[in-house]
């Protein structure tokens, strides 16, 4: 059974820093591609961050240079620093698993930046 723990969410003013982390089981960690997905009220689903297995990774144009995506394969975990947060970052975060021939994703964590 696949499941994800994903923590890290919260309330932060702008300009601060949060860290999510989603711990995942139920299928073999290591042969996924992680990553983020987020989705704000009335918008569509934004892919924020993706880590292959080996480490490379991608990110959105609009959280470039301002969050990291990291991987720790023996804690069969990823992670999503996010620092120098805007409002419109805020989003329910989605941790996601992704292979050539399934995906998953996790229940989501709140961000609300706001003053």
């Amino acid at each position: 059974q696949v499941q994800f723990v994903e923590s890290g969410g919260g309330l932060v003013q702008p300009g601060g820093s949060l860290r999510l982390s989603c711990l995942a089981s139920g299928f073999v960690f290591s042969a996924y591609r992680m990553g983020w997905v987020r989705q704000a009220p009335g918008k569509q689903r934004e892919l924020v961050a993706l880590i292959t297995n080996g480490g490379t990774t991608n990110y959105a144009g609009s959280v470039k240079g301002r969050f990291t995506i990291s991987r720790d394969n023996a804690k069969n975990t990823v992670y999503l620093q996010m620092n120098s947060l805007k409002p419109e970052d805020t989003a329910v975060y989605y941790c996601i698993a992704v292979s050539i021939r399934s995906n998953y994703w996790g229940q989501g964590t709140q961000v609300t930046v706001s003053s």
